[in-house]
């Protein structure tokens, strides 16, 4: 009948912390581990190296990491393995804040440079926040635009008040002469 060595497994578990799985009893000296009965016998045979506590299992992530390096490049991600929506797997509103930050960034910037007036901004602001701008370029697009727009006003008025500064000389031209021509008229009315 073999010899049970239940005792010596359970006291080396416990004085080299660790589960009775991960001790090793060598099977060459079983006789002698066998009368080992106290924790410090046992210790004594741990020290000898009879008795020793196993290594813990490796639980490599070699392949993990690989798989995942080949994912940031775009592998195994077709529509046969995704397993949620695409609004679970990227949120629209995490798109929307994205889009809305990126608009309103450029906003503040032109505003800040300048390059567009307050009430610009303030109307674009709107529009941007009721999803008028897919993108950024749209954006800019528009800018120019309404900037294209308002040098033709101010183009326009300036020509309007040269017109109206024109006729205004005119006038005045004109109303000099008839009161000249008056004057020469009663002139010569009192000469004769």
């Amino acid at each position: 009948m073999p010899v049970s060595l239940k005792l010596q497994k359970r006291l080396a578990a416990s004085v080299l912390k660790c589960g009775q799985r991960k001790i090793w009893l060598d099977p060459n000296e079983i006789n002698e581990i066998a009368l080992a009965n106290s924790r410090r016998n046992i210790s004594r045979l741990h020290r000898d190296g009879l008795i020793i506590k196993k290594p813990s299992v490796v639980h490599s992530r070699a392949r993990v990491s690989l798989r995942n390096e080949a994912k940031r490049k775009g592998r195994h991600t077709g529509i046969g393995k995704r397993r949620g929506t695409a609004n679970a797997r990227l949120p629209f509103k995490v798109l929307w804040m994205r889009r809305c930050r990126v608009l309103r960034r450029l906003l503040k910037k032109m505003r800040d440079a300048k390059k567009i007036d307050k009430h610009i901004y303030h109307s674009l602001y709107v529009l941007a926040k009721g999803n008028e701008f897919k993108n950024k370029t749209v954006l800019i697009e528009k800018i120019h635009e309404l900037k294209a727009v308002n040098v033709q006003e101010k183009a326009l008025a300036e020509q309007a008040e040269a017109r109206k500064g024109r006729a205004k000389a005119r006038l005045e031209r004109r109303a000099a002469r008839e009161s000249k021509k008056a004057a020469d008229a009663e002139a010569a009315v009192q000469a004769s």
